[in-house]
């Protein structure tokens, strides 16, 4: 609750402990003997039990908001493989993934592409992301999903390439959870083969050896490779980076959403796309 800003249930925590799954009862009984509480049916520390009723009833609306978000995501997704063909590996992150998808929310997408191709990858993905939110100009938002022309739907979370995974620098015990919460939808035998080359993520959380994706894509034809030169890359960064520092300021007189940003840059530290 602290780093991520959720909580959840008792069984569900089982899922996500640190050194490997417990069952949901090991689990209440680990949270009685460490004074956590269970409130509204998740477990959380007893400084946030008045947060416990919020973040329940925004996990009660999850069905159905993801009911209507997941199928467009995923629609999103295969326009994505198809115009961007150097894309390797996609997987649905933030709410969306971990279970507290509201209809404010945006859509938290993971990308991993080939060497080369980060900037031209977060380009493509905004401008066909742009696209898609003018079709729902009318979307629900809030502090952090608002925007001048269109709502933020469609977002870029993380982008590595592939020679960041070998090996990946951050093994630590945050970016494994990442991973772990995270839904592939597209590419799963790349993130298979990389998670295991990174023995350290799975000493932190072996249920990425066993995970299994709920959710797939399988792209239509792909454009050819050819029409994305590497001397793109280049100018696709600057265009990139106005983006980035336009959205940053359409949001200068909301503190709470430049907050969540930092707080997510720094989460993804040093992949936060403009660190580098």
């Amino acid at each position: 609750m602290e780093r991520r800003g959720y909580a959840v249930c008792a069984a569900r925590l089982g899922q996500l402990c640190l050194g490997g799954a417990l069952s949901e009862p090991a689990v209440r009984e680990a949270a009685l003997r460490a004074g956590l509480l269970e409130s509204e049916g998740i477990v959380v520390m007893p400084g946030q039990r008045e947060r416990a009723l919020g973040i329940a009833t925004r996990a009660g609306l999850h069905d159905d908001a993801s009911a209507v978000y997941l199928p467009e995501t995923l629609r999103f997704v295969s326009r994505l493989l198809e115009v961007a063909p150097f894309v390797i590996s996609v997987a649905v992150a933030g709410s969306l993934a971990s279970g507290g998808f509201t209809i404010t929310d945006d859509v938290d997408l993971n990308l991993v592409v080939e060497d080369g191709f980060r900037h031209q990858a977060y380009v493509v993905l905004n401008v066909l992301g742009l696209t898609h939110a003018l079709r729902h100009r009318r979307k629900p938002v809030d502090d952090l999903t608002r925007r001048p022309l269109a709502p933020r739907l469609m977002t870029a979370n993380l982008v590595l390439e592939r020679s960041d995974w070998f090996p990946l620098v951050r093994q630590d015990a945050d970016m494994a959870f990442e991973l772990l919460v995270q839904q592939p939808v597209f590419g799963e035998e790349f993130l298979e083969s990389a998670i295991a080359a990174n023995p350290e993520l799975l000493e932190h959380f072996p249920q990425l050896a066993a995970r299994s994706s709920r959710w797939h894509v399988e792209p239509g034809r792909r454009l050819p490779r050819r029409l994305y030169p590497r001397a793109l890359e280049h100018p696709a960064r600057w265009i990139g980076l106005a983006g980035w520092r336009y959205m940053m300021w359409t949001r200068r007189h909301r503190p709470e959403a430049l907050r969540r940003v930092e707080l997510v840059r720094r989460t993804m530290r040093p992949y936060a796309l403009f660190d580098r």
